[in-house]
């Protein structure tokens, strides 16, 4: 990543729980010296609770709250690998805050690769009770819309090395940069 890339905005990473974003971010942020921020760890930073524990004790749209609040923060910054969470793009004015100092990539996974990534968490509140394929994948389906309305750029993580993730996804950025 040349100087350029990296201070000409901020990269949103999208897509379903367990898709890869946390990892992707950390890698990104060690390689190439990005800013890091996961927005989970920040919002339950802030709220000093869990992302479990706001839900289950102010409710999603509380939370959901919280996140336009802190995407609305990030527009100041550059330079910044953001793992948003999992419905942070199913908000519009979320989308709108994101493009406006970055790029959004979605990355995605098979529901397969999904449930083997988070099966034995338990810190998935949207999963609690629903820990199949069948569940994930129809929860999957419910958010690709606006998943892939959201994307500048999409990349598919079953089988890759995180390493690869993080080249496949800077080359797609650099052309459309260009």
């Amino acid at each position: 990543m040349d100087k350029k890339q990296e201070n000409s905005g901020n990269i949103f990473l999208i897509g379903f729980m367990g898709c890869g974003k946390s990892t992707v971010a950390r890698e990104l942020h060690r390689r190439y010296g990005m800013r890091l921020i996961e927005m989970d760890d920040e919002l339950a930073r802030q709220e000093e609770m869990s992302v479990a524990d706001i839900f289950r004790e102010k409710g999603e749209p509380y939370f959901r709250k919280k996140e336009t609040e802190l995407l609305e923060n990030m527009q100041k910054m550059s330079g910044t690998v953001v793992s948003c969470g999992g419905g942070a793009a199913m908000r519009q004015e979320n989308v709108d805050c994101m493009r406006r100092s970055g790029k959004i990539v979605l990355l995605t996974a098979e529901p397969e690769t999904i449930l083997q990534r988070v099966g034995n968490s338990d810190s998935r509140p949207l999963l609690r009770g629903r820990k199949n394929e069948a569940a994930i994948r129809e929860l999957m389906e419910e958010r690709r819309p606006a998943y892939e309305k959201a994307a500048d750029v999409v990349i598919q993580t079953d089988g890759k090395e995180t390493a690869s993730i993080c080249r496949e996804l800077l080359e797609k950025l650099e052309k459309i940069n260009r």
